[in-house]
């Protein structure tokens, strides 16, 4: 543990070094508290992609709980910044109830994830877009030249263009990969099927487009190849929540709409169904 003060611009150095790297961040920061010059302090917990933990900075009291509190925010996956109060314990406060410790404020960072979209054809343009948009750091990548251009993929943050027997040879997956196959033929998914699938660590999220033929098919050349058939439930296909949509546009828009659910939690049921203001609140006047 650094028992040095941690200041605004170093905090903010030791997370952006930190998320690049791959690794996960709980910065606290103390907002309101008896001691005044507790206000401002800083702790920083830094969780690396094998489990092991660093923390930075002190605060006057309470840094037993603030580090617990910036460990559950961590082990939270769908856990955004969040204020919170510290309840310290009697060693930390002996003239207290254990109760009115520091307000602070948690601040969660986590790596960037990565967007891999395999075919560079017509859904695979407002997909690039939309994950842009999400936050995502795109990677297209395809075979074909005139395709995986800077012109059509003004948002990606890669293009590599690569020979479908070896998807993945000039791409890193690992397990903050969110992978979209939107190839342009049964061979090109079963090709990277096969190889995500025998990946570790596993990519967060694999979806496949297609039709249920086609889905269906390439299910079955798998388990054929001897993939388990419990494996196959780690893909998502067809990919995308049920909307009916039909465009590029309003496919890329189910797609992105999964990926948040996925993150975020949800049903993808209608929010007028799961509030139902209506119902609830404007019965039906009884004459």
């Amino acid at each position: 543990m650094n028992g040095v003060e941690l200041g605004a611009e170093a905090a903010a150095r030791r997370v952006l070094g930190a998320v690049e790297a791959g690794a996960s961040t709980a910065l606290v920061m103390v907002v309101e508290s008896a001691d005044r010059e507790a206000v401002g302090r800083r702790l920083l917990l830094i969780r690396e992609p094998d489990g092991s933990e660093e923390v930075v900075g002190t605060l006057p009291l309470g840094q037993d709980r603030a580090t617990e509190a910036a460990r559950a925010a961590l082990d939270d996956p769908r856990r955004g910044d969040a204020t919170t109060q510290l309840s310290l314990a009697d060693d930390d406060h002996p003239d207290g109830d254990g109760n009115d410790g520091p307000e602070v404020y948690i601040e969660v960072r986590r790596p960037i994830r990565d967007l891999v979209i395999v075919g560079a054809g017509h859904v695979a343009r407002p997909l690039s877009t939309l994950g842009a948009l999400l936050g995502y750091r795109v990677v297209v990548v395809d075979d074909r030249p005139a395709f995986a251009t800077r012109e059509r993929f003004p948002d990606a943050d890669r293009l590599v263009r690569t020979d479908f027997s070896d998807p993945f040879a000039d791409v890193q997956i690992h397990d903050r990969s969110h992978v979209l196959l939107v190839t342009r033929g049964h061979k090109y998914d079963y090709e990277c099927l096969v190889r995500l699938l025998k990946t570790t660590p596993a990519p967060m999220y694999v979806g496949m487009i297609g039709s249920r033929r086609r889905v269906r098919a390439t299910y079955a050349q798998l388990i054929e190849e001897g993939i388990p058939r419990e494996a196959l439930d780690a893909i998502h296909a067809p990919v995308g929540l049920d909307i009916r949509a039909e465009t590029p546009e309003e496919i890329a828009v189910a797609v992105a709409a999964e990926l948040v659910m996925l993150h975020r939690g949800g049903t993808g049921v209608p929010l007028r169904d799961v509030e139902r203001v209506a119902e609830r609140f404007f019965p039906e006047a009884v004459p």
